[in-house]
């Protein structure tokens, strides 16, 4: 009996964490500030498995991809490499999904560490 509820609570945690990874699939977007002004960030999203794939956009240059992605349960995390004038900058995106909204600190680059808060696209 007690291994029926074990497995039973097993399977009900693989569900829960299948629906988080699967409600991160999609178009996200975010407001944020750029040198000229508000802008719009659009990040797009596939979760399979653990590994997260994607790409990231709204800056100069058009889409860049994601590596290093990772969802574990509501955690998120990846990394975007983008060329300036010849040098690679990593920028690190590390938050979680809380509610509707994809909670995120960017870190690399310019400036300090930045907060970004995307919105799901319908």
């Amino acid at each position: 009996m007690t291994k029926r509820i074990y497995s039973l609570l097993a399977l009900l945690a693989l569900s829960c964490w299948a629906a988080f990874a699967a409600d991160i699939d999609g178009t996200w977007s975010a407001q944020v500030q750029g040198r000229n002004g508000p802008q719009t960030q659009t990040l797009t999203l596939k979760a399979d498995g653990a590994t997260l794939t994607g790409s990231i956009g709204g800056g100069r240059g058009g889409p860049t991809n994601i590596s290093n992605g990772k969802i574990d349960g509501m955690n998120v995390s990846f990394s975007v490499v983008r060329e300036f004038n010849g040098n690679s900058v990593t920028q690190e995106y590390k938050g979680m999904l809380s509610g509707g909204d994809l909670k995120l600190t960017m870190s690399g680059g310019r400036g300090g560490p930045t907060e970004i808060v995307f919105k799901k696209g319908s």
